[in-house]
C-alpha cells in the first residue's frame, strides 16, 4: 500500500506541476514579450555562472578555456532576447522559433563538450551542466507553448 500512495503522490505532484507550468504559459502568452526577457535574463545569469565557473575549474574539471568560450554564446543570446524585447511589435513566433532553436543548439553543444571533456568534468561539474540543460529545456517548452498560443490565437 505505501509504494502505491508513494506513486500516486509522485504523479500527483508532477501533474500540478505541468498545470502550473501551463498557468504561467498562458500568462506570458498574453504579453509573448516577456518571454524574451525571461529568457535573456536567463542568458546572463549563465554567462555569469560559466565565468565563475572557469575562475574554479578545479571544482568543476571543464577547462577554463572552454567555459569562457562557451559564456559567448548566452551572451549573443542575451543581445537578441533584449533587442527582441524593446524592438518587436508582432510577428513574435518567428522570432520565438530562432531562440528556441538556438537554445537547442546551445544544449547539444554542451551536451557535446561535456563528452569531449568527460574524463575531465567531476560530479559538480556534470551537475552544473545536468540542471542548466535541464532548465533549458523547461524554457524551450515554455517557449514552444507560447508559440502554439499565438498560432491559435491567429
Amino acid at each position: 500500500m505505501p509504494i502505491l500512495f508513494w506513486r500516486y503522490q509522485i504523479k500527483l505532484n508532477l501533474f500540478n506541476q505541468v498545470l502550473i507550468l501551463n498557468k504561467i504559459t498562458y500568462k506570458i502568452a498574453l504579453n509573448p514579450k516577456k518571454i524574451f526577457l525571461i529568457d535573456g535574463l536567463g542568458a546572463i545569469l549563465s554567462a555569469f555562472l560559466l565565468v565563475a565557473i572557469a575562475i574554479y575549474e578545479s571544482l568543476f574539471g571543464m577547462p577554463a578555456e572552454t567555459l569562457y568560450i562557451l559564456a559567448v554564446i548566452p551572451c549573443v543570446f542575451a543581445i537578441y532576447d533584449f533587442n527582441c524585447y524593446n524592438q518587436i511589435k508582432k510577428n513574435h513566433q518567428f522570432f520565438l522559433k530562432i531562440i528556441i532553436w538556438a537554445n537547442l543548439t546551445y544544449c547539444f553543444v554542451s551536451i557535446g563538450l561535456l563528452m569531449y571533456h568527460y574524463k575531465k568534468i567531476t560530479a559538480l561539474g556534470w551537475t552544473y551542466f545536468f540542471l542548466e540543460i535541464v532548465i533549458i529545456s523547461i524554457l524551450v517548452y515554455v517557449e514552444m507553448k507560447i508559440m502554439h498560443h499565438l498560432s491559435r490565437k491567429n
